[in-house]
Parts: structure tokens; sequence; C-alpha cells
């Protein structure tokens, strides 16, 4: 039986979350690095573990930044298979526990176990048996918290962690959060935590007192609506399982060294090459196309554009992407550029759109796309590489759910 959320008299929303992921795989995998602080990455740290997180490590940061704040730091480069693979084994082991998985990211889940107890044991018990089940069979530490709705449970979960268990029971969910931190509802980044600061605003529960209304006047309406909600543990979604992406999109740290302009285009083209062949392979049409960029002093700018008919061939978001690099270009030769990424969004599947006819005259731009995948499907992503990106490296594919 499945239990509306919002009316359910029981915590049994399970958010499972794996600790410091790519550096805890590296860790099972590497007994030397046990105990130890490890660095993911490169020129940018993109994870890091709890040992390096203790001497202010974060994710993302700049290599020698993190190795400043942490010289006994041990790095290693990604190793984005292995990472696939222990997410799929940890996928398969919450399958056995609930119908209802709904992935959020590939090291972390929604789980309903609502009506379960009869059969299975209490949703604190089953969160302790997927805990065991996850170390003993895949090496993994996963931090498990356990609430009636799936905010509050993915709060919990954080606050739980590292390798830890949180219930928080049904009734006590306003104890729990209003002593918390304004920055653990989501929503609240380092721009809205400073403006809440500056008014007086430190917890939870400050906001829930402060009211709705004062609230939006000081934020805005619709964040302040979602931010008091959040605070009073209004939280009505349902776990969801066989929900397609809303985006597919994927970025690229470049450092803090000074790139040039060919080398961010050249980056720009291998994202969009990989988004194409993603769209391709999950049968998504996109309509609109976001470009995301990160300067020099940390702040982010997007710029987006939509297509006048959804499709998924690569020529036609490139160039839609370089036009978009174009108009941003004097900014980033102004501020520099330390993370380019791009999200294909409004989102479509293949059937469910009428495709504009080709009347202009034969074009062969989609053929030439499928015999591209399907030769690098076949011998390799390298088989067949765009002369802008040669010589260059190929972009390294992270593990991600389902498209």
């Amino acid at each position: 039986m499945r239990v509306d959320a919002g009316t359910r008299k029981q915590a049994s929303i399970l958010h499972a979350d794996l600790d410091s992921f790519y550096a805890s795989v590296e860790q099972r995998d590497d007994p030397s690095l046990r105990g130890r602080p490890v660095l993911v990455g490169g020129g940018v740290v993109v994870a890091a573990s709890y040992e390096a997180k203790a001497m202010g490590v974060r994710s993302p940061m700049a290599g020698r930044e993190a190795r400043a704040l942490c010289p006994r730091a041990v790095m290693v480069h990604p190793r984005f298979e292995a990472y696939t693979e222990a997410s799929r084994a940890v996928f398969a082991i919450f399958s056995d526990f609930s119908p209802f998985v709904e992935g959020i990211s590939v090291d972390e889940a929604f789980l309903d176990v609502g009506g379960m107890q009869a059969i299975a044991g209490s949703p604190v018990q089953l969160a302790a048996r997927l805990r065991e089940r996850v170390r003993r069979e895949v090496g993994l530490p996963i931090t498990v918290g356990v609430a009636s709705t799936k905010f509050v449970a993915k709060v919990a979960s954080a606050v739980g962690k590292p390798d830890g268990l949180l219930e928080v029971p049904a009734g006590g969910e306003l104890d729990f959060l209003h002593p918390l931190p304004v920055r653990r509802l989501w929503g609240v980044g380092a721009k809205a935590e400073q403006r809440l600061a500056d008014a007086g605003i430190e917890t939870v529960g400050q906001i829930a007192s402060l009211g709705e209304e004062r609230l939006s006047m000081l934020l805005g309406r619709g964040p302040g609506r979602h931010l008091y909600a959040l605070s009073m543990a209004r939280d009505p979604r349902r776990v969801q399982t066989g929900r397609r992406r809303r985006s597919i999109g994927a970025q690229r740290a470049l450092g803090r060294r000074w790139r040039s302009e060919a080398d961010i285009e050249a980056t720009l083209v291998a994202i969009v090459d990989g988004l194409g062949r993603r769209l391709r392979s999950a049968q998504r049409l996109v309509r609109t196309v976001v470009l995301r960029l990160r300067f020099h002093d940390f702040e982010r700018v997007t710029r987006s554009r939509t297509l006048s008919e959804p499709t998924d061939r690569t020529d036609i978001v490139l160039a839609v992407a370089r036009g978009l690099l174009d108009e941003a270009m004097p900014l980033i030769r102004e501020r520099g550029c330390t993370l380019i990424g791009l999200s294909l969004t409004n989102l479509a599947d293949h059937g469910a759109v009428q495709l504009a006819l080709p009347l202009d005259g034969a074009d062969h731009a989609g053929d030439l796309d499928l015999a591209i995948d399907s030769l690098r499907s076949r011998f390799g992503k390298g088989a067949v590489t765009r002369g802008v990106l040669v010589g260059r490296p190929h972009l390294p594919e992270s593990p991600m759910l389902p498209d």
C-alpha cells in the first residue's frame, strides 16, 4: 500500500546517501588510503574524503588551494568506471528494500518503505539492514535519514553523516529542524544566507517565527513562500519512480590557470559532442540550451536560448552553444573562466513531437550524427574526433543516472 505524502503517520521515507562517494571508493580499493585525507581530481578537486574535509577542503576547489589546506592529502585521478559499477551495485540493493526508489544522483536516493512494517520490519530496522548490506556487499559507508517527508529525510541524512542513521519521528519534525542553521534549507545559498544573517536570522526556527509575509519582503515572494514552507516541514512530494530527467547537462572545471579562448571553445565543443550522443541515446529532443560559466572571482552567470523547433542534432546545439559563448566572451576576457557547463532543458520524448519536414533540400546532418554514434559505440570515443579536439584529452564521463 502506498501512503500519500503529507498524510503519513510514521517516518517511512528513507534518504540514503553514500558518504564522500568517489573518495570512499578509492579508500575501499586501496587499503593504504584508509584513514588518510584523499582528494579525487587533478587541477580541481571533485571529491574529498572526510579526513580532508576536516581540514577545510571542499569540492569543487582548486587542487593547489586544497593542498595548501591539507598538505598531507593524497591526490588520485578519478576512476569513473569504478564509481559507476559501485553505484549500480548500491542501487540494486535499494531495489531489494522497496519498489519505490527515486534516484537523485548516482550516490543518493529516496526510498518509500511505508506499509512494509508487517512483512519487513520498521523503517528504522530496514534502514539499519540497508546500511549493513551496502557496507558488506559493496564495501562503502552510507548514511540514511528516516522521516515522514522527503525534505526532512534528506536533512536528517546530512545531519547524520558520516556513516550514520538518524530518524526524525513523525510529529518531531519542527523540534528537529528549528535549531538547525538556515543553510540546511533547500534554496539557501551563500547570498541568501548572508541576507538572512544581516537581518539577524540564523536558524530555521527564526525563519518560521518571521512568517511567510515578512520573509517574502526580505527575499521575494517565491523564495519566501518556499523557505517558510520548508521551515514548517511542509513537503507533500511523493517518492517518484520512473521519472525522466528534466534536463541533460555536463560541465568541466578549467582550474585557476588562465585559459585561451580556443581552449574554452574546444571544451565547449567536447561537452556538446557528449550531450548530443546522450540525447539521441535517450531518444530525447531539446528546445532550450543553457550555458553556465564560473569566473575567477567565483561569480556565476547563465545564458540561454530557446529553439524554434526541438532537436537532437549536434550541429544545431553546437551552433547555439557557440553563439551563447560568443555573447559571454567579453566577460570571460575580463574575468577569466574556471568552469564551463551546458544544460539541455525543455526536453521532450522523441516520439511525442512532430518534427519539421526538411523542405530546404537534402540535409544529412542527422544521419551523420547516428553514424558517428554507432562508430563510437563500437570502437570507442576516440574512433571519430572533431578537428578542434585532435590532440586534446577526452573529457571523462562521470557516472550518472539514466537519461
